[in-house]
């Protein structure tokens, strides 16, 4: 995979390689470890919670007419899906970890399969100045959904090692950017500045560890956005919060968490002791509502966090495919209790109930 002599050199002068993978700062427990999740497998396909894939399509809206404006006040976040957001900051656009597909499976009739399409296809967006791909697996790397995207001539910013499946899912070699920890690219007026994260990475059963990890910041002349990608719960995030911010907008993973994945997932409780590690910034929670990736319910991390956040802490969860000004968001309102008092068998507690569900390019 890493042909290309100049991306071997490079992984191999990273403080984080060694004996052929990458490595975290500190150990993690074994579920980052080859061959260790059949335990948590077995529990997976005949355990836990039964309420892991709602029984009715999420609300949604189309955001291509809101997006045709700018944001007034220059940062803007539209969440797509799991870790799929597209952020708008200081007149530019970035789209994180881009996954439209159907499954976030190496298979296109087995594996997790997502909840409904995406609030618009990628075809509809609008053009866009980098894509953020924070590490390999594959409900954040989505084969077919790059493919699409490098029809584009937008840059790819990613983790070493990573550039490789990029090429191979057609993209330019001379559009990817590969980052180390605390390395950074300038595009327009932006920097995108790869940090730490505490997770693993990995496509198949023999190719562990062997393209890098990163959580990702990007900052423009007057807003700055950091993004998780998958991680646990590291000490490294003072040191984020040191060299890269203040944050006006944190965006930390919540879904897929359970006990014995705590050092490379964060889950609710985690993510908001990261968000005090960072410094604040308004909390838009990721990785969740999209994908059965966990034993949990699937609406567990936002049930969850509302039961956790402090008061007056600043939360934004929009609805899928609401373009949101963290600047301008008062207070959370719970929508996806309307799909969930069905599935119960319960009144809705909440007026704010679905709304028309837009279809997405049906071959994903």
């Amino acid at each position: 995979m890493t042909h290309d002599p100049r991306r071997s050199e490079r992984m191999k002068a990273s403080p984080r390689y060694r004996d052929g993978v990458f490595v975290n700062t500190r150990p993690v427990g074994p579920m980052a470890r080859k061959g260790a999740m059949l335990s948590t497998a077995v529990e997976f396909v005949f355990g836990g919670e039964k309420r892991r894939v709602p029984q009715a399509p999420l609300p949604s809206e189309d955001p291509r007419e809101r997006w045709q404006k700018q944001a007034d006040s220059g940062l803007r976040a539209t969440w797509l899906g799991h870790s799929t957001v597209l952020l708008e900051v200081d007149g530019l656009r970035v789209l994180t970890d881009p996954v439209w597909g159907l499954r976030a499976s190496p298979s296109s009739i087995m594996g997790p399969k997502r909840f409904q399409p995406a609030p618009v296809a990628i075809e509809q967006l609008p053009p866009l100045d980098a894509v953020i791909v924070s590490h390999d697996h594959y409900d954040h790397l989505c084969a077919e959904s790059v493919r699409r995207l490098a029809r584009t001539d937008v840059t790819f910013v990613t983790s070493l090692g990573v550039g490789a499946r990029l090429e191979k899912f057609g993209v330019n070699p001379q559009r990817i950017v590969e980052l180390d920890w605390w390395e950074e690219v300038r595009i327009g007026a932006l920097t995108l500045t790869a940090a730490p994260s505490q997770h693993f990475s990995g496509r198949g059963l023999s190719d562990r560890n062997t393209t890098l990890w990163s959580s990702f910041v990007v900052r423009g002349p007057r807003h700055a956005v950091f993004f998780s990608g998958d991680t646990g719960l590291t000490d490294e995030y003072v040191q984020i919060r040191e060299r890269l911010g203040p944050f006006d907008l944190v965006m930390l993973e919540v879904g897929a968490f359970h006990p014995s994945w705590g050092d490379i997932h964060l889950g609710p409780e985690n993510a908001l002791k990261a968000l005090s590690l960072l410094g604040g910034g308004a909390f838009l929670p990721v990785h969740w509502g999209t994908f059965n990736l966990g034993l949990h319910a699937w609406d567990a991390p936002a049930e969850e966090l509302l039961a956790l956040i402090p008061g007056g802490a600043p939360l934004v969860m929009p609805k899928l495919g609401v373009p949101t000004e963290p600047v301008h968001v008062e207070k959370v309102t719970p929508w996806w209790r309307a799909i969930a008092s069905v599935e119960l068998g319960q009144p809705e507690k909440n007026d704010d109930g679905p709304a028309a569900i837009v279809a997405a390019d049906p071959v994903d």
